[in-house]
């Protein structure tokens, strides 16, 4: 059956009624999307807030071309809200934006003709750059890839399994039929919640449409503003998001490998981890308490370690 839409802007929330106002005023005013069909899907994750009435008082002035649908999803954490995005979408291509991820005016137009020029395409991240409320540490461009803050410059970049660099789900587009076909429903690493600290649940999916053989790119000319309040880059702030990635890197590690592969790989990747923790430590010891971005290196090099032992723990316990 052919798609309804070309495009779904699905957005999963979770509590997130300050904020999707901005982000449909965004889609609102898009620009040079005559020729596309799309609509917007809210995924309402349990919130508790006014994410509901965000929503209708929305509706009020909404174009009547784009459809702007709400659908709940109990299963709490981010996966379940993207699965029920797919699940959902109407859209030939899905197009995943966070509530407080805010999309420039051409964002749209950009993601639906990139999808055009690269058929053999299974997703596409976009080009994030980061709005502090407070000026972030210094040194903070080399662990900004962990708030979804990526620059890779004005090309596309083809992302290759070897460079084991990824797009994260921020402005992720993915082939909803692609996903379909390789991304089991049931995901190991589910997002954070009440029950889980592991994030990189966007990553397992990806990895699994690349390992199906589908091509992972960067479209420069989709451009998203990532608003980051000013907890998320105080030192608590920033050593529990690399925490909850450190714990998740076993399994985004095996998904690379094949089930006999696995213990090998196992054993070899920690002893590297524990080698470059040690010889980290070491290198950097007086400069743990005082400097943020240092002390964020350490802590996702230590949670590398701890991360096969957790991530069996966290299986076990399920």
């Amino acid at each position: 059956m052919a798609a309804a839409f070309h495009l779904t802007v699905a957005i999963p929330t979770y509590n997130g009624a300050n904020r999707l106002l901005r982000v449909l005023s965004c889609l609102k005013y898009q620009t040079q999307v005559a020729a596309i069909a799309w609509e917007v899907l809210i995924v309402n994750n349990n919130s508790t807030d006014d994410t509901v009435e965000v929503v209708e008082q929305a509706r009020v002035n909404w174009p009547d071309a784009i459809p702007l649908r709400l659908v709940n999803e109990s299963q709490q954490g981010a996966a379940f809200a993207r699965i029920r995005a797919i699940s959902e979408a109407q859209g030939e291509l899905v197009g995943f934006l966070d509530d407080d991820t805010l999309p420039n005016v051409y964002w749209v137009a950009e993601a639906w003709k990139f999808a055009q020029a690269y058929p053999k395409i299974g997703a596409y991240g976009s080009q994030i750059h980061g709005e502090f409320e407070v000026p972030p540490p210094e040194r903070f461009e080399q662990i900004a890839g962990f708030l979804a803050i990526t620059e890779r410059g004005p090309d596309p970049l083809l992302y290759t399994p070897e460079s084991k660099v990824l797009p994260p789900s921020a402005g992720l587009v993915v082939r909803r039929q692609a996903w379909l076909d390789a991304v089991p429903p049931r995901p190991l690493l589910t997002g954070r919640s009440p029950k889980s600290i592991l994030n990189s649940e966007d990553l397992e999916a990806i990895i699994q449409l690349q390992n199906a053989g589908w091509e992972i790119w960067y479209n420069p000319t989709m451009v998203l503003f990532h608003q980051i309040p000013a907890h998320r880059v105080s030192r608590e702030g920033l050593l529990f998001i690399v925490r909850s990635t450190g714990l998740a890197r076993h399994r985004i590690r095996m998904l690379r490998f094949t089930p006999w592969q696995r213990p090998g790989v196992f054993l070899v990747g920690l002893v590297q981890d524990c080698y470059k923790a040690a010889r980290f430590f070491w290198a950097n010891r007086d400069r743990l308490a005082t400097d943020v971005v240092t002390a964020c290196e350490m802590e996702f090099l230590r949670c590398s370690i701890v991360s096969p032992f957790y991530v069996w723990c966290e299986v076990w316990r399920r």
